[in-house]
């Protein structure tokens, strides 16, 4: 298990630097909840003059400059420090399917901070959400509700060469835990013959895992490094001759054994 100090036995200078960042946090998370719902208001609705690919394309430009200030502003108050090893994988990366392990709550904000007109695979709850429900509308992320839909939807957009990010997991990991993927990327990947692109996502103390209230902050700064690994074809991963389930369930172990691999590499997992 990963304990985490927050705040206790430490001295009175970072003791105020603690109680600082705590508020400092609470502010960051105001200002991307109040940022989404302006974007909605005024940001987005002018955008109804255009075409629908227009419009769409437009709000992602506005997204991916917002989740940039975003990340900006973060790291200006010191609450963090943003890592990027091998950001021109991501900015060559259309076509690809983006997969990465998901460790915080801000991985897709990263993501989408560094990755201009990229779209992903976003919980159905989002989209009712009354801050980031408009983002996620004018954008046209993909709902993960009807699983059937999500995959002609993803089929649509590596087609149409946008570059697609999914968290094969599904949900924040575990610190701590071995990675446990759902079959969904392997299939989607397989199907649509798209290459991956893996991103293997770090954040060192851990901070703003699954079930961890926002405030429960580390004794210092955490570290956010992103990663782009080398591209992956799925097809040679696999075996060709098997049946497309058991190449749908042979391509997921062996992404999972491929990130654990290299967060045990780390020491995070």
């Amino acid at each position: 298990m990963v304990h985490t100090n927050y705040g206790n036995g430490l001295g009175m200078s970072a003791r105020i630097n603690y109680y600082w960042r705590v508020a400092a946090t609470g502010t960051s998370f105001a200002f991307f909840g109040i940022g989404g719902l302006l974007l909605s208001i005024l940001a987005f609705p002018p955008l109804l003059i255009f075409s629908k690919i227009k419009r769409q394309l437009y709000a992602r430009w506005i997204i991916h400059k917002s989740f940039g200030l975003f990340m900006w502003f973060v790291e200006k108050l010191g609450i963090m420090q943003l890592e990027i090893i091998g950001k021109e994988k991501l900015l060559q990366a259309k076509g690809k399917l983006i997969i990465a392990n998901h460790p915080t709550l801000i991985d897709v904000v990263a993501l989408i901070s560094i990755i201009p007109n990229a779209n992903c695979v976003v919980k159905q709850s989002l989209w009712e959400n009354p801050f980031l429900g408009g983002v996620v509308r004018s954008a046209n992320y993909i709902s993960n509700l009807e699983p059937n839909e999500l995959m002609l939807d993803c089929a649509k957009d590596l087609s149409d060469g946008n570059t697609l990010i999914i968290f094969p997991e599904g949900t924040r990991s575990q610190p701590g835990r071995q990675l446990k993927f759902l079959r969904g990327t392997a299939r989607i990947a397989l199907e649509m013959g798209a290459s991956i692109q893996p991103v293997l996502i770090q954040c060192t103390p851990s901070t703003l895992a699954k079930h961890e209230k926002w405030y429960r902050i580390p004794h210092r700064r955490f570290i956010l490094r992103i990663e782009a690994l080398d591209s992956i074809t799925p097809k040679e991963w696999i075996d060709i001759d098997d049946r497309p389930t058991v190449a749908v369930r042979q391509l997921t172990h062996s992404l999972e054994n491929f990130y654990n691999e290299k967060l045990n590499i780390h020491g995070q997992a």
